[in-house]
């Protein structure tokens, strides 16, 4: 998992207007306890001024989708509203018992103006029952980079209603079909603004560096399962040299040690080395048993990753060294695809039910207790947890073709990422 990148660094000047007064009167959303109920929340269309309104519209709907999928509101469906439609952006020109009687708890309002080549966009939060705006943040970004800016104010007011980072601003990779082969692509965390990555051949099981200079993924452009390193403004070349099947690279949370799996014949093994491939040494020796997927946990000092040692497929926990194997999951024969979360409290993975469909479940690390989070929708897999740990992003066949959607990580929400046609899997969410 990782996240922020050079290349792609945002640009512009942050205005931060929020008084002390309203800091300490705004309620922190609690997120996390059982009895949460997402905010009835009016998002109104942004109000554009001159050359601004020919950005309105993609601002618009990167913000909307932003504040739908956080699923910390119920976002109200814009038929319903009552207010009038030039209704200003302050709190005298807003007629709040409107908004009440759609049942509206807290209020958006953005405007956008042109700066010269950039955007302004001005984000305004209002509390309906107290009619007052708590918070409001200004932020000015190049016109091309609109939906970046709409991605920033979507992280603002996450972060000042709940005081943990939102995931708006972060970024996927993923793979994508093309013909009889299948490219990587790096992309927005809703899946715009994407950039071919590696496009020779069958390439796989992508994920992001942490510091965010590049991508390890698994091509088999030799013939052979081999991993590549693309370092953004450079190239694609081999990380792990070998003569076995190397696959599935995951990086330590430092961007220190990378885990990968090794086949040989019938056995394949997790291995650790150093960043630039050098170091290497094997930490599971089970001959004839098949280890694959590691993923390490946030602190860096474990790796869960699929075994069969056990006669199915079932997700493990071992010390970054190989020590203290612990078997983690019991129910179901077919279990994999692990992802822990960068909360360090759970690990997502696919598993296959009775009726072989495949669908996604988390595990408590340290009780075993597992949740389901997708079920009658067709096969849903390979989930990844958003840099904060709230939400994740999978692959679903439900609309017939493989489709990447986000959901809440108690599967509440479920929602297709707004992508171009094709047939999208194996997605990473990072930073």
């Amino acid at each position: 998992m990782t996240r922020n990148r050079s290349l792609l660094h945002l640009v512009g000047l942050i205005g931060f207007c929020l008084s002390g007064a309203a800091i300490a009167q705004l309620p922190v959303l609690e997120i996390s306890g059982a009895n949460f109920r997402p905010l009835p929340l009016a998002v109104a269309s942004p109000r554009a001024e001159g050359a601004a309104r020919a950005h309105a519209g993609e601002f618009d709907s990167a913000l909307l989708f932003d504040l739908s999928a956080a699923s910390i509101f119920q976002v109200l469906n814009r038929k319903s509203f009552l207010a009038d439609s030039n209704e200003g952006v302050t709190a005298l020109s807003i007629n709040f018992a409107r908004w009440a009687t759609v049942g509206a708890e807290g209020l958006v309002k953005t405007q956008l103006t042109m700066e010269g080549d950039q955007v302004r966009g001005e984000l305004h939060y209002f509390s309906v029952g107290t009619g007052k705006e708590d918070f409001r943040m200004s932020q000015l970004y190049p016109a091309k980079n609109v939906r970046k800016l709409a991605h920033f104010l979507a992280d603002a007011l996450y972060k000042q209603l709940t005081r943990e980072p939102g995931p708006f601003q972060t970024h996927l990779v993923y793979a994508r079909k093309n013909g009889q082969s299948k490219d990587i692509w790096f992309s927005d965390w809703d899946g715009k603004n994407a950039l071919a990555i590696a496009t020779s051949g069958l390439n796989v099981l992508p994920c992001l560096l942490p510091d965010g200079s590049g991508v390890g993924f698994t091509s088999y452009r030799t013939g052979k399962p081999q991993i590549y390193l693309h370092r953004f403004g450079g190239n694609s070349s081999p990380l792990v040299k070998t003569d076995q099947m190397a696959t599935g690279i995951a990086f330590s949370p430092d961007g220190r040690h990378i885990a990968y799996a090794l086949s040989s014949g019938e056995s394949a093994q997790i291995w650790v080395a150093n960043a630039d491939g050098s170091g290497a040494r094997q930490i599971t020796n089970t001959p004839y048993f098949i280890n694959t997927s590691p993923t390490w946990a946030p602190d860096g000092k474990r790796i869960a990753y699929v075994s069969n040692q056990g006669g199915s497929p079932q997700i493990y926990v071992m010390g970054a060294d190989g020590s203290g194997v612990r078997r983690l999951t019991f129910q179901g024969n077919y279990n994999q695809t692990p992802d822990w979360s960068p909360r360090g409290d759970l690990i997502a993975f696919t598993a296959r039910d009775e009726r072989l469909a495949f669908d996604l479940f988390t595990v408590q690390v340290e009780t075993g207790k597992i949740a389901r989070i997708t079920q009658d929708q067709s096969n849903n897999e390979e989930p990844s947890f958003a840099p904060n740990g709230r939400l994740i992003v999978f692959s679903s066949m439900r609309t017939g073709t493989s489709q990447l959607f986000v959901t809440n990580i108690d599967g509440s929400n479920q929602l297709p990422l707004p992508l171009d046609r094709g047939e999208y899997s194996t997605p990473d969410w990072g930073r």
